[in-house]
């Protein structure tokens, strides 16, 4: 299994969030955001997983923490089906791991920034579990062309929160418009939030996924 940094707000964790880095960068990428998303009281365990290290094509073949291979510029293209769902066993295994530490699936949430943010997506639809909510930042759905086929009915209704910086250079931003325009077509619940930024995180980007946290807590297990 995967290795992590783990922070928990209060014992026993009630709910756990598992957040994904984006490229090249690892686990530390996001701890510092636990303490800013003003969850009060609330006992929340986040586990943020370092990616495997594996060689990216689009840098030249550098060896770098990678939850799958990018190969070109356009990211829609040339996909790496191989490690993506190799990525997507591996957040299985930490669903899995939560489980036996006694979450139950519909009290875990999969988060995710940039290609952290697309794994979260790929596996939190196909999970045959319902999930408590799936954080999608900065990215876009891979390997889109078989959700259809793959999807997995326990996650049509979980909510789905979409984050995307309008001058994102890196994952621009129509390409997060045309997931979450997939994503309502098929009937899903995500919502589609923009903030004036790169690719990064906005201050009042933070604070809302504090709020939609706090309501995935508060909501009674369905």
């Amino acid at each position: 299994m995967l290795e992590y940094v783990e922070i928990e707000t209060g014992t026993p964790a009630e709910l756990s969030v598992i957040w994904l880095h984006g490229l090249g960068a690892d686990g530390h990428d996001f701890e510092p955001i636990v303490p800013v998303l003003d969850l009060g009281p609330r006992k929340v365990r986040f586990l943020f997983p370092h990616a495997p290290v594996r060689p990216v094509t689009i840098n030249a073949g550098m060896q770098m923490r990678a939850w799958y291979d990018v190969r070109g510029l356009a990211l829609s293209e040339k996909q790496d089906a191989e490690g993506i769902h190799d990525s997507a066993e591996k957040v299985t295994a930490l669903i899995r791991n939560e489980n036996e530490r006694g979450i139950t699936t519909d009290r875990i949430v999969l988060a995710g920034f940039s290609q952290g943010g697309a794994i979260a997506l790929h596996s939190g639809l196909r999970y045959p579990e319902r999930l408590a909510g799936i954080l999608a930042l900065s990215t876009y759905l891979p390997l889109a062309d078989s959700l259809e086929a793959e999807a997995a009915p326990a996650n049509r209704e979980t909510s789905i929160f979409q984050g995307h910086g309008t001058m994102d250079p890196m994952v621009r931003i129509e390409m997060g418009q045309q997931t979450h325009e997939l994503l309502t077509q098929r009937g899903y619940q995500a919502s589609w939030n923009t903030y004036p930024m790169l690719h990064a995180m906005h201050p009042d980007e933070i604070t809302a996924i504090g709020a939609w946290l706090r309501e995935l807590y508060d909501s009674p297990v369905p």
